[in-house]
């Protein structure tokens, strides 16, 4: 035996993932744990999502589906991007895939050689980074600031740029920090793409969990230089389905299922079916976002009423369901932080990874008892700190 592969070796695994994990386990171990790690909704998936999925069953919609999904799917997709991004797109243009991650990860394999830069711009997402470097890439961080509400700076993004980047990564809104960048912004961020010939991968995967501000989808400045991705898990509570999408340039989405019919063959037929009701079922859809989106907004609101109360530091999310909360009147870094927590019946995911030191990500995707209960926690923790 030879060993792994220095590639995987290399690899971290998601710790995110790894810290809902461990908190699963500790729950299951009857420990009072309140969780604020998963990106994950706590709604059920919509009943008309199900009864869709039901059909398939019923139906006999249980076959392999093409490696870029099913033409109805994609055919909804054009028209999803058209309706409200604001994108031309062909059905061709569209993919469907195992999650907005395998839609990364794909894109990343397709389009990177050895050598390659990605700018990344941190706080990020934890796995941009290893998707980057297994894909051969380097990656350059280009850091936003807390006291800069977390938006990028384009001139910032420009000083980066070298003759070998290839992609900039941007995400809004935003995971880890909330922020929802400006559309001035992007459509800078948008036309550095077209000015140095690079791609713009915009991830909108939180695209309908917005309470202030408005979304803005690059490609509409951008269109052959932009790949914008997004999913069903987020806004339709679809996250066990397993279905994200994507559009961009013909060649590279191609190329993005030439990368899936190596490795899934597919997504999951009857959850891409599933999917289509909940795109083209506008009026129940929109129901249930709607639904969710003020129940996240009340929940953002609690928690930052409760933090501040405390004298816990934190910048204002506009979107998504995260809150970057500073540590710094817990314990002397983030790591320990969270170990303080979970030792007073809290689960947080530690900012390291997240490239957000001094940090620790509180996800408000849970009931407001729950966010209640780890406020006064957090008071027992402060009060022995």
């Amino acid at each position: 035996m030879r060993g792994l592969s220095r590639r995987v070796q290399a690899m971290k695994p998601s710790a995110t993932v790894a810290v809902n994990a461990k908190a699963l386990e500790l729950r299951r171990q009857g420990v009072d744990l309140v969780a604020l790690t998963a990106g994950e909704p706590d709604f059920d998936t919509p009943e008309h999502v199900k009864e869709a999925a039901r059909r398939a069953l019923a139906q006999g919609k249980t076959k392999y589906a093409p490696p870029a999904g099913i033409p109805e799917l994609r055919e909804a997709l054009a028209e999803k991007f058209r309706r409200e991004n604001g994108l031309s797109v062909t059905p061709e243009e569209t993919i469907v895939t195992v999650g907005g991650k395998q839609a990364l990860f794909n894109l990343f394999q397709a389009i990177l050689d050895p050598g390659d830069e990605v700018i990344v711009l941190s706080p990020y997402w934890v796995s941009y980074p290893e998707m980057v470097r297994f894909a051969g890439g380097v990656v350059v961080e280009v850091e936003t600031l807390p006291e800069e509400g977390f938006v990028p700076d384009p001139e910032r993004v420009r000083r980066a740029i070298t003759p070998r980047t290839k992609a900039l990564v941007v995400n809004s809104p935003n995971n880890p920090t909330g922020a929802v960048y400006p559309k001035e912004v992007l459509e800078a961020l948008a036309k550095l793409a077209v000015e140095h010939d690079f791609y713009l991968v915009s991830d909108e995967i939180y695209e309908h969990l917005l309470y202030e501000g408005e979304h803005f989808s690059p490609g509409r400045v951008a269109p052959e230089h932009t790949l914008t991705v997004n999913g069903a898990a987020k806004a339709f509570a679809m996250t066990g389905w397993r279905i994200g999408y994507a559009c961009g340039p013909k060649e590279v989405i191609k190329a993005m299922a030439s990368v899936s019919s190596q490795s899934t063959t597919s997504p999951d037929t009857i959850a891409q079916w599933a999917t289509l009701e909940a795109l083209t079922n506008q009026e129940a859809s929109r129901a249930f976002v709607e639904m969710a989106r003020e129940a996240y907004r009340r929940r953002r609101d609690l928690l930052l009423e409760g933090l501040t109360a405390l004298g816990l530091k934190a910048v204002r999310p506009s979107g998504a369901f995260y809150v970057l909360m500073d540590t710094s009147p817990i314990a002397p870094d983030e790591v320990r932080a969270a170990e303080r927590l979970l030792e007073a019946g809290v689960a947080v995911v530690p900012g390291t990874d997240f490239a957000a030191f001094g940090h620790v990500r509180l996800s408000y995707a849970t009931s407001e008892e729950n966010l209640r209960k780890a406020l006064e926690r957090f008071a027992r923790v402060l009060e022995r700190a």
